[in-house]
């Protein structure tokens, strides 16, 4: 699912997405309260938000003056068959190309800031790195993705959620389509999945996601 807002294009009340459920639960994060300030000192960047439609978020971004692009990966990843044949041990070879034609398709625009949340924990393993890759190809020097990552696969931290943003250094946590966590990253698989990239910067959180902003 592909969606475009301009800046001060508002979108509609979330209360009735089949998406989303349940009370919204508020999360402190250092890495939003970083990149918030880029975003507001920063008007007309070019946003890609990952995860189901986040009426809050298009609405507080293009208020900002930015342009923001919806790209709700998992529910693609999970949404079809991308199964285009099997390799010699039989598991499932995927189609990568599709994927990203379906997903991550841009028309030539170039970004600045990339929402990433905790999608990277929940995509077929095929998918991951060709995200990353795909992302790094199409940010401009400077660009920023946040990213979420568990370190863990087991508690209910695992379950999947959708991230508000807020004017304050918290975001806010609500349950969204659920998926099975594919993997856990460590600082080091980290490093190696955005390996090519300018920099990264690590936050430390009181739960089992890391957070982490990487520069294009």
């Amino acid at each position: 699912m592909r969606l475009w807002f301009d800046k001060k294009q508002e979108s509609g009340s979330a209360a009735s997405s089949p998406g989303l459920s349940g009370p919204r639960i508020p999360r402190h994060s250092g890495a939003w309260a970083v990149l918030r300030k880029r975003l507001q000192a920063e008007p007309g960047l070019r946003i890609i938000d990952a995860g189901y439609t986040s009426p809050n978020n298009i609405n507080y971004l293009t208020s900002l003056g930015h342009s923001v692009f919806l790209a709700d990966l998992v529910h693609d990843a999970y949404g079809q068959d991308w199964r285009i044949g099997t390799d010699d041990d039989d598991k499932p070879i995927l189609n990568v190309e599709g994927f990203l034609d379906q997903a991550l398709t841009f028309s030539g625009r170039m970004f600045d800031i990339v929402l990433l949340w905790t999608e990277l924990d929940y995509l077929p393993e095929a998918f991951v790195a060709p995200v990353v890759a795909h992302l790094h190809a199409s940010m401009n020097s400077g660009g920023q993705v946040l990213a979420f990552f568990h370190t863990s696969t087991h508690g209910e931290e695992t379950v999947r959620f959708r991230y508000h943003l807020t004017p304050s250094d918290d975001v806010e946590m609500q349950l969204t389509e659920q998926q099975p966590i594919q993997r856990a990253f460590t600082n080091r698989s980290i490093e190696r999945l955005f390996a090519g990239w300018g920099g990264h910067r690590q936050f430390l959180a009181k739960d089992a996601v890391s957070e982490v902003i990487m520069t294009r």
